[in-house]
Order: C-alpha cells, then sequence, then structure tokens
C-alpha cells in the first residue's frame, strides 16, 4: 500500500467535481442572519453518508484503475462513505474503527454492506492494522485524509460554494486529519480558510506550532470524527495559509444545540465546530460561509 505524495491543485478539484457528479449530491447552502451578523451554512450534513467523506471517496476510487477490494480505517463517517462508494461501484469494503466507534456510525457501516472490524482503541490503531490487512491482501486502502485524490474529492464542497454564493469571502471548516480543510483552501479560489479545532484535539494545531505534523492528544466530545492523532503531512503542506482556531467542548455543544434551536439542523458535534468559531467571534471578513459537515448521529427527541 502506497500513498502518493504530489500535492493536489485545483485543476484535480475540478476534475473530482465531474467525477463524483453521477454518484454524490450537490447539497445546497443557506443564507442566514445570526445575531445580526449575516452567514452562509453549507448543508453538507445532506451528504448521501450524511457527511462530507463521500466525495473523497468516490473520487479515491474513481481516479485511479478499479480495484478488486477495498479497504479504511475510520473513526466512523470515512468508513461509511468508503462503505457506501464502494457499493455505489459494486466493490467489497471491509472497514477498520476503534472500538469506541459510536454505535450509529458501526450499525450504517455494516447496513451498505460492508466488513466492519474493530480494533484498538484509536483511529491510528485501526489505521494500522487496516494498512497490514492491504498490504497482505492486495486490497486498496483508501486513507481517510492523507492522500491527493482523497483531499482533491473533498475540494468540491467548497468549489460548490464559491459557485453558488461568490460573494462569501471565508470558509470555516472543521479539522480531523485536514483532509476536508486542504481540499477547501484548493476549492476556495483564494478565500480566506479558517481551520477549526476541539481544544482537546488538536492536531493542526500544534503542528503549525511545530512546523510539521506530530502527535496530538485526542479528548474531545467531537473526537470520533475529528480524532486524528497526527494531520496528514499531505494536508499540512496545503494549509499554511489557513488560520487556526480552537474551540471548547462547551462551545461545540452550545454550537450544536444552537443549530437545532435556530433552524432545526441535527448534528454531530464535529458538524458544529465552525459554527462554535464563528459565534466566539474569531472568523474574519464580511459574509462567511461554514460547512456544516456531518450528521452522524442517532437523534432522540427529547
Amino acid at each position: 500500500m502506497t500513498t502518493s505524495t504530489i500535492l493536489p491543485t485545483p485543476a484535480d478539484v475540478r476534475r473530482a467535481a465531474g467525477r463524483i457528479a453521477p454518484y454524490a449530491r450537490r447539497t445546497p447552502v443557506l443564507r442566514a442572519t445570526v445575531d445580526g451578523r449575516p452567514l452562509v451554512l453549507k448543508l453538507e450534513q445532506l451528504q448521501l453518508t450524511g457527511a462530507f467523506k463521500l466525495r473523497g471517496a468516490l473520487n479515491a476510487l474513481l481516479g485511479g484503475a478499479r480495484p478488486d477490494r477495498v479497504v479504511t480505517a475510520s473513526g466512523g463517517n470515512h468508513g461509511l462513505a468508503v462503505a457506501a462508494a464502494s457499493a455505489l461501484l459494486g466493490l467489497p469494503a471491509t472497514v477498520y474503527v476503534p472500538e469506541s466507534v459510536p454505535t450509529a456510525k458501526a450499525r450504517r457501516i455494516e447496513a451498505v454492506g460492508a466488513s466492519l472490524v474493530r480494533h484498538g482503541t484509536t483511529y491510528a490503531e485501526a489505521a494500522a492494522a487496516a494498512v497490514e490487512f492491504a498490504d497482505s491482501s492486495g486490497a486498496r486502502y483508501v486513507p481517510a485524509y492523507n492522500d491527493p485524490l482523497v483531499v482533491a474529492g473533498q475540494g468540491t464542497c467548497a468549489a460548490e460554494v464559491v459557485a453558488d454564493e461568490p460573494a462569501v469571502d471565508a470558509l470555516v471548516v472543521a479539522v480531523g486529519g485536514g483532509g476536508l480543510a486542504a481540499g477547501t483552501v484548493l476549492g476556495a479560489a483564494g478565500r480566506t480558510v479558517v481551520a477549526v479545532e476541539p481544544a482537546g484535539c488538536h492536531s493542526l494545531h500544534d503542528a503549525l506550532a511545530a512546523g510539521r505534523p506530530v502527535d496530538s492528544p485526542v479528548d474531545s466530545v467531537a473526537s470520533s470524527a475529528l480524532g486524528a492523532t497526527r494531520v496528514g503531512d499531505l494536508p499540512f503542506e496545503l494549509l499554511g495559509s489557513a488560520r487556526s482556531v480552537l474551540v471548547s467542548d462547551d462551545e461545540i455543544l452550545a454550537a450544536r444545540d444552537r443549530l437545532w434551536e435556530e433552524f432545526r439542523l441535527a448534528v454531530e458535534p464535529a458538524g458544529a465546530v465552525p459554527f462554535a468559531a464563528w459565534l466566539a467571534g474569531a472568523v474574519p471578513g464580511e459574509l462567511a460561509c461554514l460547512i456544516v459537515c456531518g450528521a452522524n448521529t442517532d437523534w432522540r427527541p427529547a
């Protein structure tokens, strides 16, 4: 199993958009005013599989030779995306997840027909086992974020925002391993990109401080989606110009609850991370777009 280190470009994002168009949804944007300020929400939680990850998974599988079998590792959302993309393309898939994977995500991975393997306590441990399986079986390993095709696929989300709402001057995105944020840099057409992480789960923030990817602690209410212990080498190369912001778990949960109260949007904590930064006044510009990136949770009425 090898991963290319060639950096993707905006042209790769445009090619990705053409590849995935028959399968992925073009999710809507919503203009709104909150606390007297305008904003745009990119409703990516309405994507097939409930998160942006399907974009990168599809582009990875469509951008090269067709594999016989697919394997990946995930905290949940990427695994579901690879499982769904494989099913759409008629490919068998195996998904490794940490033992702490949320039930809602594990259930959905199995529901689309993938084999689910629980291994280890962290994403990194699950990923090591998945890579070992790929090397021994010859299966195609689809990285969650450290891959040019995956990053280019994720960039199609920002490219849609720019096309649909050209007045947007900043795009705000949650960061785990960095794939969506890096793709957003490529798709943003020069606009400011704000990369937001939980205060207890901040691999990009630590990497920017160190000047290179480093191991980082994982302890957040949003860790099932944003729990990478180290930002990807490839995303890090693209994220040097991004503005790094940290938000607390309390701010994340308050933002999640407000998305429900204000807009009736039911999202997982990671999906509310950009809104938390915007509510805290940490986002520059006159009209920001917040990418509401995921909703893979089991909703229970109060």
